[in-house]
């Protein structure tokens, strides 16, 4: 399964995190509100997990062959007693052991709005299941789950997209059409678009627990996954034994302006890394200024280009601006160890490593990813508070001199504040960003090469956590534990003995060496 290896990591951490663009076709379970959801059944006197046959993604993935799968029937919407039942996908993954341990873990994916049972094959890949069950849940709204909050119109505009500017006219006026195209279809199906938040789904897990009849479990969560389980920590404490997480995303400071620094942060530290090996600084001596220029360059004169996809087929009109060279880096495409090769190039005419990566666009597995849940999510929860003016303020001081035309769309969520003008769910800041105290033993695991989440933010998180572990992995971005031999074992020693890991491993770790081309 070439798509599960762990070099393909990086490409599903790149639309995991904080990024309303991603991929469903037609999968074994329904999909769609309007196929099995209408039907849904009144609220029945508790959540309750119903044994059910595995879903069978496109690409078959090995342990659901023989996982327990199901779903979890909960309420929608918790505050209205009587109204309508969600079923959200569940797979129990046996331990590899034959005596595991009597604490399964449970993850909570990133996103919002990935699939969540595509990342199986990177937890098995890392260990998570040789001691222990793991359990695997689509949050609320994601593929497999019903209702899927699916936006089949934005991946088509996504699929498009590769051919406009970043930041367009045309780019917006078409993204706003597809997204109240995706609206209008799941209201007029009766989904309550306002009750798909973090903190009913921390309840879905909360009573997920309860419906299995497991005592104490481990919480592993990457990303918004980390949101999910701090805010799951906060509100529903009992039970948990530890909480590992990873790429953290602290539920107190996420808004959208605050993507900015995460940006710069992760940037700075590549290029820092670069400068800190000699070869790498000899050949390419200032990044920051290659990148500025380029920016410039590539915002005021766009390339138009016709570039074959990676994946095959016919030359796609590619158009490479300011912010699409920004968003391709932050979206691990290319690779950190590649990325000042790729800049060097780019500055020297050969714009071939970034324009395939933004032709890769064009391709776009329709309806994969619940971009209905990252709108409830970023609008609900990141956006209010802020506008864009805000945003524009934080990328000036993170990028100071950059056109004000990248600088405007938050990083991955363009257009967002006119997006959520039309998704129009409740302002939720106040119950969502909050700090969680907790002495309930916590692993904390960053990667100084992530550009989604900066790593400094684990800090903040850690000192209300006062039984916690904090580790960064030199060199890895977004996404750690998968990519790195060391995180897995870091994690293991924790899952071991959550209040002493062994975190020795990371001492003396760095970077690998950066590509290195001919002058």
């Amino acid at each position: 399964m070439p798509k599960h290896t762990i070099h393909a990591v990086a490409a599903a951490a790149a639309v995991a995190c904080l990024a309303a663009f991603g991929p469903a076709p037609v999968s074994a379970w329904p999909t769609s509100a309007r196929d099995a959801w209408p039907g849904a059944t009144p609220t029945p006197a508790a959540p309750r997990f119903v044994p059910g046959a595995c879903p069978k993604p496109p690409e078959p993935i090995e342990a659901l062959t023989k996982a327990r799968c199901g779903f979890l029937e909960v309420p929608e919407n918790r505050s209205r007693p009587g109204g309508r039942t969600v079923k959200l996908a569940v797979a129990i993954i046996a331990a590899a052991t034959a005596k595991p341990a009597p604490d399964p873990v449970v993850f909570m994916a990133g996103g919002p709005g990935a699939d969540t049972f595509d990342d199986i094959p990177f937890l098995i890949d890392s260990g998570l299941n040789k001691d222990r069950e793991l359990i695997v849940m689509a949050q609320r709204g994601n593929l497999y789950d019903q209702p899927n909050l699916a936006c089949p119109e934005v991946d088509r505009f996504n699929a498009r997209a590769v051919g406009l500017g970043y930041d367009a006219p045309r780019a917006e006026q078409l993204m706003l059409k597809a997204v109240q195209g995706c609206r209008a279809r799941l209201t007029a199906d009766g989904v309550d678009l306002s009750a798909y938040n973090t903190t009913e789904n921390a309840a879905d897990f909360a009573d997920l627990r309860k419906a299995l009849d497991i005592p104490r479990w481990n919480v592993y969560g990457y990303s918004y996954g980390s949101n999910l389980a701090l805010t799951y920590l906060r509100l529903h404490p009992e039970g948990i034994r530890a909480v590992a997480i990873d790429s953290v995303t602290p539920p107190k400071d996420v808004t959208l302006p605050w993507t900015w620094g995460s940006t710069a942060e992760g940037i700075h530290n590549i290029f820092e890394a670069c400068a800190a090996q000699p070869a790498c600084k000899d050949r390419y001596p200032d990044l920051p200024r290659t990148l500025t220029e380029q920016v410039r360059e590539l915002e005021a004169h766009p390339l138009t280009l016709d570039v074959k996809p990676p994946s095959g087929g016919k030359p796609v009109k590619t158009v490479l601006d300011g912010g699409a060279l920004l968003n391709l880096i932050v979206a691990f495409t290319p690779r950190p160890k590649d990325i000042p090769a790729a800049l060097d190039e780019l500055s020297r005419g050969n714009p071939q490593r970034f324009a395939q990566a933004r032709a890769a666009g064009s391709v776009q597995p329709v309806g994969m990813f619940a971009h209905g849940l990252t709108n409830s999510i970023a609008c609900g929860e990141w956006a209010p508070g802020y506008s864009e003016s805000d945003v524009l303020k934080a990328g000036r001081k993170a990028f100071p001199g950059w056109p004000d035309t990248v600088l405007a769309q938050v990083p991955q969520l363009p257009f967002q504040y006119p997006v959520c003008g039309l998704w129009n769910v409740p302002d939720r800041a106040k119950v969502q960003r909050l700090a969680t105290v907790s002495p309930v033993p916590a692993l904390l695991v960053s990667g100084t090469f992530d550009v989604k989440t900066g790593a400094s933010w684990a800090k903040g998180v850690a000192r209300d956590l006062s039984r916690s572990t904090s580790v960064q992995i030199p060199g890895i971005g977004h996404w750690v534990v998968p990519q790195s031999p060391c995180a897995q074992r870091v994690l293991a020693s924790f899952l071991a003995r959550p209040t002493a890991p062994d975190t020795s491993c990371v001492d003396g770790l760095e970077p690998t060496p950066f590509t290195i081309i001919p002058k």
